[in-house]
């Protein structure tokens, strides 16, 4: 590595955006709170707190975990929605050396016990209910059979066989914490669960340095300042908010919470706060754009923003740039490197914004590889493999998988496929575990999703492979169509042959009502093979 991204800086911000970098995620809070103790941090519905106040209530709470003998390297759960105390818990764990497990409160009770039995989780913070899912009663239920979670921490209810968050603040009106010393280079802060679209999920162990250089290397780069007001629509258990939240911190900025997102309460919020900076995933802007009182707001206050998560129309791109005043970038990253590791830049065209996902951010290393490591040339697909100062520590309890995933100078191997051009902006192909091999040619589907989903009445698509005794696979487009929309089978592959080599168009369509998921919502392939290959044997 020739630089951390930190020694990129420059500018009249660059010493405060430095000095911020060297600190561990408790220490930021502790900077921040202590040049800015009464400016706003968190907005939370009819909660508004400041720095100081949040560094307090994360002292008090961690305090009170400390006399439950929960301490440095100790694992502990959150599975809440973005309500203001999942901030205070993500900095109270930090001053106690504990490390954060955060998870979808959504998944399936078979799915949050692995996650909870995986981490040895010691600790699990869950709310009674929410969104019409009982959390309390199927966290009982995994306590009863797991050895290694001892605490139940209710938040926003009191009920048996739990400690109250409020009752840990009790508790912590008792005695002083002493804040442990961290070693950022190497202390783990959180381990994030991958979605797993294509097998079990892997537990990510990032470190305090990946975290708080990731944000202040982003940060610097959207020009965040503490003027600045983020809107926090994506959930705060997800890499992509967990980043936003410390871009806020190391900007000493504004964060707005949003615990449901609904497309006419986020535009409301952008009103009412004046929000500057609003991260997002395509659909997002898409359901804000064509809403029907997307013209009665003010959005005047608009700034920038980013999109994650998918590739987003040419059209969406300008509207949000013209029609919501937002000077919108577009990004990369997985959950193992923290996560951004490239974004477009303020003053890229419309078409590097929906074609590309940008190039690479200052000390990120990019390169392109074959099926045997060998860097490629421009203008080839390959893998993306990476080096920076956000790649993962490693899996947790997965050694093997962290051998096949990092080499031993550094290089994370990101089964993603990808392009770089000749003028260095990056273009992502698709998953290296999901390209189609078909009689010797290489069919990779998001190049073909993504030409359905131009189609007016398409609103998904997935493309997967099927195992064949002559060609070795054939395709499969697996559409969803939109509500009243009539399409046949020969209509749809008519409309893509004339925009694809012959081998690359599907051998079959097949018509869906739904999509097997992951908790994030990304369809997950393996089980969509599955549910293919039981209709069609």
């Amino acid at each position: 590595m020739k630089d951390n991204g930190v020694d990129m800086i420059k500018g009249a911000r660059a010493a405060f955006m430095k000095s911020q970098s060297n600190l561990s995620v408790n220490q930021l809070l502790n900077a921040a709170a202590s040049s800015h103790p009464d400016k706003e941090v968190i907005v939370d519905g009819k909660v508004r707190m400041t720095y100081k106040e949040l560094e307090k209530e994360a002292n008090l709470l961690a305090s009170g975990l400390s006399m439950l003998g929960i301490g440095e390297g100790d694992r502990v759960a959150a599975g809440l929605p973005n309500w203001y105390e999942i901030v205070v818990i993500y900095f109270a764990l930090a001053k106690i050396g504990a490390i954060l497990v955060p998870f979808n409160y959504r998944l399936r009770m078979a799915e949050a016990e692995y996650i909870l039995r995986n981490s040895g989780a010691k600790a699990l913070f869950l709310p009674e209910e929410f969104d019409r899912l009982n959390q309390y009663e199927q966290f009982i239920n995994i306590k009863n059979h797991l050895s290694s979670l001892e605490y139940l921490l209710s938040v926003r209810f009191e009920k048996e066989n739990t400690i109250s968050y409020q009752k840990l603040l009790e508790m912590g009106m008792q005695e002083e914490i002493d804040e442990i010393e961290i070693d950022s280079d190497n202390d783990i802060y959180t381990i994030l669960y991958t979605s797993g679209t294509t097998g079990k999920p892997k537990g990510a162990m990032l470190t305090h340095k990946n975290i708080v250089q990731t944000a202040v290397v982003t940060a610097d780069w959207m020009q965040c300042s503490s003027e600045d007001v983020f809107l926090m629509s994506m959930p705060l258990y997800h890499v992509m908010g967990i980043n936003f939240l410390f871009r806020v911190i190391v900007s000493n900025a504004s964060l707005i919470l949003m615990d449901k997102y609904k497309p006419e309460r986020a535009l409301s919020l952008i009103e009412t706060e004046k929000v500057t900076v609003h991260p997002g995933v395509p659909t997002m802007f898409i359901l804000e754009l064509n809403h029907p009182m997307f013209s009665s707001f003010d959005l005047s206050s608009l700034r920038t923003g980013e999109i994650g998560g998918s590739s987003c129309p040419i059209e969406i791109v300008h509207r949000i740039r013209t029609e919501m005043n937002c000077n919108i970038l577009v990004g990369y990253g997985l959950t193992e490197t923290s996560p951004t590791l490239t974004l477009t830049d303020f003053e890229d065209d419309d078409t590097i914004r929906s074609e590309t996902v940008g190039k690479p951010l200052p000390g990120v290393e990019i390169k392109i590889v074959d099926d045997f490591g060998n860097e490629i040339g421009k203008d080839k697909v390959g893998e993306l493999v990476c080096r920076s100062f956000g790649v993962m520590k490693g899996y947790y309890a997965m050694h093997e998988k962290t051998r096949e995933a990092i080499d031993g100078d550094g290089w994370f191997y990101t089964g993603d496929l990808a392009i770089i051009d000749e003028e260095g902006y990056i273009r992502i192909i698709g998953r290296k575990q999901e390209v189609i091999k078909k009689a010797g040619f290489k069919i990779y589907p998001q190049e073909i999703e993504e030409i359905f989903l131009t189609h007016p009445n398409v609103a998904e698509a997935a493309m997967i492979g099927m195992p064949d005794s002559e060609v070795g696979e054939i395709s499969y487009a697996c559409l969803r169509l939109r509500r009243g929309s009539k399409n046949s089978e020969e209509e749809l592959k008519d409309f893509i042959k004339n925009k694809l080599a012959d081998y690359k168009v599907p051998d079959k369509i097949i018509f869906m009502e739904h999509f097997p998921r992951t908790a994030t919502g990304k369809i997950r392939k393996i089980d969509l093979q599955c549910q293919i290959k039981s209709v069609i044997l």
